[in-house]
């Protein structure tokens, strides 16, 4: 299944195949449904460097039934006679109110980035000029809403929490020849995720599957997992973000504080410098020790002129950099010396 890209454009960036990590700083629904609180995330999310911004959108009549109860988690971090209806109905922002933060992110300099749930958004999300469009985890096994999602004109990324590797594989035929930018994002969908089911491996296994640009949605507590991810083959992380872990609503206390999400950016980044190419060669910083380490042939008894090098009386020493390097020794082995060598001397050619 080869027929997505492996180096993307979104906006003014370029993600995959050696490409800078793409972080996306995850605010979701943490603003509450306040919409100053909304602007004060972006801000955050571009202090903290991260390359793109997201929000959700929904209609929560169209999301979900009336009478449908929180998951455990959102037990866990709201008020518990709420039921998940309510709850999301006070996180909601309406379409005009998502398109003055894109208008705002754009100002800012910030990809936005936002996940429809529901069709009415995802087809008033089609109509705007979005840097990508994310679909969630709750909708790999919806594939007329994949489908749907694939008409935008702009970059997919899809993740693939809760599913069983027949679902992405179903989600992947949907998508092959209907949208050629794609990123598939590993996750576990639980909050936290527990680090022995994170299952990173399953990204090399995306990426040699399906020839797509993958990448990690982490929900693990703290900086957790992602920093691993980049090494594991990451081209995107995404990871949510708070302005205060101790307001109210689901997803805060599994965010990062803004000084956190800054420190998780700048592990990224070290990561993905440690990461560097996939040529060996030798590094700047190891010039001057290559000299003085690595080894060439000297005289290890004194050699005549005409007599025959051999392994007697040829040795390897660090000399400094100086004459033939050791690796030759085969290729000088019963050749005539052309000069005479005392012991130590160096064999220069």
């Amino acid at each position: 299944m080869q027929n997505f890209s492996n180096v993307i454009r979104i906006s003014n960036r370029l993600v995959g195949a050696n490409n800078p990590v793409y972080v996306i700083a995850e605010a979701g629904v943490n603003h509450n449904g306040d919409m100053n609180l909304a602007y004060q995330l972006i801000d955050i999310a571009v202090n903290s460097g991260a390359d793109a911004v997201k929000f959700q959108l929904f209609n929560t009549d169209s999301l979900i039934n009336s009478d449908v109860e929180k998951a455990a988690y959102q037990i866990d971090s709201g008020k518990v006679e709420q039921s998940q209806y309510e709850m999301l109905k006070g996180l909601e922002i309406s379409p005009t109110e998502c398109e003055l933060l894109a208008n705002y992110a754009k100002e800012k300099d910030i990809d936005f980035i936002v996940t429809p749930f529901d069709e009415p958004s995802l087809s008033y999300l089609l109509t705007l000029p979005l840097s990508a469009l994310k679909i969630s985890s709750t909708d790999l096994t919806n594939l007329s809403f994949i489908k749907k999602a694939s008409k935008a004109n702009v970059p997919i990324i899809l993740s693939t929490g809760m599913s069983e590797q027949s679902e992405v594989d179903e989600a992947m035929q949907a998508l092959v020849g209907n949208c050629k930018d794609l990123i598939l994002l590993q996750c576990t969908s639980s909050y936290p995720a527990p680090i022995s089911q994170l299952n990173l491996r399953v990204m090399k296994k995306y990426a040699d599957d399906y020839g797509v640009i993958v990448g990690y949605s982490d929900h693990t507590s703290g900086i957790g997992a992602s920093p691993y991810a980049v090494a594991a083959g990451a081209s995107v992380i995404e990871k949510h973000f708070t302005i205060d872990k101790s307001l109210a609503g689901p997803d805060h206390q599994a965010s990062l504080s803004p000084a956190e999400l800054a420190l998780f950016i700048d592990e990224i980044r070290k990561v993905e410098a440690m990461m560097g190419r996939q040529v060996k060669r030798v590094e700047l910083c190891e010039r001057d020790n290559r000299l003085a380490l690595q080894k060439c042939l000297v005289a290890a008894s004194p050699i005549q002129k005409g007599e025959v090098l051999t392994r007697e009386n040829l040795v390897a020493r660090r000399t400094g950099g100086r004459g033939v390097p050791a690796k030759f020794l085969e290729e000088l082995t019963g050749r005539n010396a052309n000069i005479n060598y005392a012991a130590g001397a160096v064999i220069e050619s």
